[in-house]
């Protein structure tokens, strides 16, 4: 197992920067998709969730490459990132051809779920502008060669959005190992995306490909299973997933067969109903498991997001110098915070967090 050297912040334009595509998320708020009359729309994206924490929450100078279409919804896309603070000088705009064939900007209409009632997610976003991006698009050696970038982030729902996608993710991982940038991937597996693209043996098939570039490797019990091929042994109904024992073990199978990974971080959730869930994670680096404080029963307003939070309080950790179990605590505290509010993205604050990673109450501050 390698170990991970963070490059200065002096020496680099950018703490971070994602590869992904970024959508309009649909809230219908309390009701359903299927009855809604309004939505509340905000943006939202696996791999940008993560560089606008890290920015809103965290102070980091971050920015994104991804593609938007030149039309009145690609603009109402950047008037809600120029608020999320993230840089968009990377974004690659594209000239629209009139109704979507070739592009356009991605939908995502979302319910946050209630007791009984689980989250759901419907995506409506093929042939966007971030999927059609291709090898050789985009000028990466410029990037984390010539303004140097500290840490790169991507994740498996860009890689699984078309067939040019994972060849774009390996390109842009390549120059920003050999520019000394860390490099990490969240495998968010999501079986609506690869449902037509060739199912677990293909996300398996391109994942395992991608993960010999990787230095942080991110997810959960779930995402190692249906993209690395790797089981928790034993797992059943009657285990619950904060039995760390049985995610160790296939850690440690993980490590064993990418050596490249200088860590391994997992969200551990317990799902008792949609707003209550047992949350936890587990860091392993420099040969060693680092588990973060165990919340029970934490009360969930908006669950999705929460695992990029995760990861932004997690980076944050590392760019910031922090110790391994300081970084593992500060994601799981952030990542508990964003699933408090509405959105894929969070609204809190880094005094919060650090509130929160100190062992701090909900009673009421005023």
């Amino acid at each position: 197992m390698s170990t991970l050297t963070v490059k200065s912040a002096e020496s680099c334009t950018w703490d971070a920067l994602s590869l992904g595509e970024i959508m309009l998320r649909l809230d219908p708020g309390e009701g359903r998709i299927k009855t809604a009359r309004s939505f509340r729309v905000s943006e939202g994206g696996g791999e940008y969730n993560v560089v606008r924490g890290l920015r809103r929450c965290f102070g980091m100078r971050t920015t994104a490459v991804t593609a938007i279409p030149r039309t009145d919804a690609g603009l109402l896309l950047e008037d809600l990132m120029l608020q999320g603070g993230v840089d968009l000088k990377f974004v690659k705009w594209v000239n629209y051809d009139g109704i979507g064939r070739e592009n356009r900007v991605g939908l995502n209409y979302t319910e946050r779920g209630f007791g009984v009632r689980g989250a759901l997610g419907v995506s409506d976003r093929a042939n966007s502008a971030a999927a059609a991006l291709k090898k050789g698009d985009i000028d990466w050696d410029s990037i984390f060669g010539g303004e140097g970038v500290r840490w790169f982030h991507c994740g498996g729902i860009f890689a699984a959005l078309s067939a040019s996608t994972p060849d774009v993710v390996i390109e842009a991982m390549q120059s920003a190992q050999k520019h000394g940038t860390i490099v990490s991937y969240d495998l968010n597996y999501r079986s609506s995306l690869w449902k037509s693209n060739g199912g677990k043996a293909r996300a398996q098939e391109i994942n395992r490909e991608i993960a010999r570039y990787v230095d942080v490797m991110i997810g959960n019990e779930e995402d190692f299973t249906a993209s690395l091929g790797f089981a928790v042994e034993g797992m059943d109904a009657s285990i619950t997933s904060l039995d760390t024992s049985k995610f160790k073990a296939m850690i440690r199978e993980v490590v064993a067969e990418f050596p490249n990974f200088s860590g391994v971080a997992t969200t551990l959730r317990d799902v008792h109903t949609a707003t209550s869930n047992d949350w936890g994670a587990i860091l392993y680096a420099e040969g060693k498991f680092y588990e973060a404080r165990h919340r029970e029963r934490l009360e969930i307003l908006d669950r999705v997001g929460g695992g990029d939070s995760f990861a932004s309080g997690l980076i944050y950790g590392f760019l910031a110098g922090k110790e391994p179990q300081e970084c593992v605590e500060y994601g799981a505290a952030h990542g508990a915070l964003a699933m408090t509010t509405p959105g894929d993205t969070s609204m809190a604050s880094l005094a919060e967090v650090e509130k929160l990673v100190a062992g701090g109450s909900a009673r009421v501050v005023r």
